[in-house]
């Protein structure tokens, strides 16, 4: 596969961004296409990275075109605004990944620059796959079983929500997880504040039919809650951006501070600092099983194309997998898959009283 990957994007670019390109390429057989300043990437390739044993033969990867640059200029900041910085800067680095993915030159574009612009040039330049009517950043989190993390979406692509996008959200998020996280039949949950039916607001309570009569192939286990998001009890949960980013940054935030209470604790006196030392490899193991990078950062799912979207603070190690995230993405035809799976939907009734309605009822029911 044939990754284009922006050199410019992400606070740690083009540095830890060429370096995890050229891993990539030598540990994998797919092709890393660096698009940025040429100049300030073959800088960035002469000074050895410290933390990659053994470094990559970039020079031996250029010549055998498994590592190749594409030249522009422009580039978006991290605080730029994103729609309007994406059509100011037409040949901006990200604009340039979602043209060679347009115009077939490559499989799939790979950034970890600002994400809002990632956003809205898949739109402007990719579109939207016809019958879906927004596209969601899906996001992988652990759960308590290392080799199954959950999936989440949206994560902050559309902050406010008509209950329909919902169950598109749901077919792509099951389309994601059977294709590239391998699961046979995975369990959507739609999350809310209760595991009844009725509980919820207006979102929510219009969504939970459309997801349980609405969407044949899901495997739809009704509500779920924060609590459950970490549990496994669901290969996929549904929710609004708004929501979904807050869960984000929340667990992000719950990660690093458990970290840092753990350090502060045995450092506290002595014999806890020495207990601990027999615990480190098992310390080491629950830090990579919780780390972010591992899970290859977040497609776009609802253009016709593979787009990966990694955190702006991307290290080499989170290039490495958001590159093999956008290899099988475009390796199982996701794009494609959504698509047929969204053009067979049934259709939803017109007025949304009676979906309402047909929510209260079942719940009067089972009360």
């Amino acid at each position: 596969m044939r990754i284009a990957l922006d050199a410019m994007g992400g606070d740690n670019a083009p540095y830890e961004i060429v370096w995890g390109g050229a891993l990539a390429a030598a540990q994998s057989k797919d092709t890393i296409i660096l698009v940025g300043d040429e100049a300030a990437i073959r800088k960035a390739f002469r000074h050895k990275h410290p933390k990659i044993r053994p470094l990559p033969d970039v020079q031996g990867l250029m010549k055998a075109g498994r590592l190749t640059v594409v030249h522009t200029d422009e580039s978006i900041a991290m605080d730029d605004a994103p729609a309007a910085a994406v059509r100011r800067k037409r040949n901006c680095s990200i604009n340039v990944c979602m043209r060679m993915v347009k115009e077939g030159q490559a499989d799939a574009a790979v950034s970890a620059g600002n994400s809002g612009a990632m956003a809205a040039s898949a739109l402007f330049i990719l579109g939207r796959i016809k019958g879906v009517a927004r596209p969601a950043i899906a996001t992988v989190l652990p759960t308590k079983d290392a080799a199954r993390p959950t999936l989440l979406l949206d994560a902050g692509a559309n902050t406010d929500c008509h209950h329909e996008w919902l169950r598109e959200f749901a077919v792509m998020g099951d389309t994601y997880s059977r294709l590239v996280l391998g699961r046979e039949k995975p369990a959507v949950g739609l999350m809310s504040i209760g595991t009844e039916d009725c509980k919820g607001n207006e979102l929510t309570k219009h969504a939970f039919p459309l997801l349980r009569d609405y969407t044949p192939g899901i495997d739809f286990k009704g509500n779920v809650e924060g609590h459950d998001v970490f549990e496994g009890k669901t290969d996929v949960i549904v929710c609004d951006g708004f929501v979904g980013n807050v869960i984000l940054k929340t667990s992000e935030s719950a990660a690093h501070a458990m970290g840092d209470w753990l350090k502060r604790v045995i450092k506290e006196n002595t014999f806890f600092t020495l207990a601990a030392v027999p615990l480190l490899p098992a310390l080491r193991k629950l830090k990579r099983h919780m780390d972010p990078e591992v899970y290859g950062g977040a497609p776009l799912l609802g253009v016709p194309g593979a787009v990966i979207i990694t955190h702006g603070s991307s290290t080499h190690r989170a290039i490495v997998y958001a590159c093999a995230a956008g290899s099988r993405a475009a390796e199982h035809n996701v794009s494609q898959e959504i698509a047929a799976r969204i053009g067979s939907l049934p259709e939803v009734p017109l007025d949304d009283e009676p979906v309402a309605q047909a929510t209260l009822e079942t719940s009067a029911e089972k009360r």
